[in-house]
């Protein structure tokens, strides 16, 4: 590791992560699927042979999108995407709150009404590049059981400092958090 990256090593392929401050006293390595097709579809691929049986994934807006788009197209199955603000073409929107540590502010997340159709009675997958303080990961539960899924796992590609230690998240690497003075 270098001062300004950290060397992951993921899915068999191994990347530089380049760190950026959150705080004075925090770092993070910056993990971006967007435009890495290797990495997406070998860490897409790890996961589903970690994975439960699912019906369907669900991500949030917006670096899970690649992540679960190939998780489905390997899969077969669907998968949803909770946004970051309502659409025209939403019908009564299903909204709840989080906070990301790698967004400024509080956000809303919100499905369409109309996801009820394809998660009620249904085995759920949520997915996600990083779960770090699990409050994306929260959102996404709450949204999932007020479409009345079953949340059957919560699967990303790293757990991020504490989040490593969790038991109810599969994940294939744990990525760790840089403190300094």
């Amino acid at each position: 590791m270098s001062e300004k990256t950290f060397t992951l090593q993921v899915a068999g392929l191994k990347r530089e992560l380049p760190l950026c401050s959150v705080s004075d006293k925090l770092d993070i390595a910056a993990f971006i699927m967007f435009s890495d097709v290797e990495l997406t579809v070998a860490c897409a691929k790890e996961l589903l042979a970690k994975a439960p049986d699912f019906d369907v994934l669900i991500t949030a807006e917006s670096k899970g999108i690649p992540l679960a788009y190939e998780m489905a197209r390997q899969s077969g199955k669907n998968y949803l995407l909770a946004r970051k603000s309502v659409k025209v073409y939403m019908t009564d929107p299903i909204e709840v709150a989080v906070q990301s540590i790698t967004t400024k502010g509080a956000q809303r997340l919100y499905i369409d009404r109309a996801y009820e159709k394809e998660m009620a009675g249904k085995r759920v997958l949520i997915v996600d590049d990083v779960i770090s303080t699990g409050e994306s990961l929260h959102a996404l539960e709450k949204l999932v059981e007020a479409a009345h899924g079953e949340i059957v796992g919560r699967a990303a590609v790293l757990a991020e400092g504490d989040a490593r230690a969790r038991k109810d998240i599969i994940f294939l690497e744990p990525l760790p958090l840089f403190f300094h003075n």
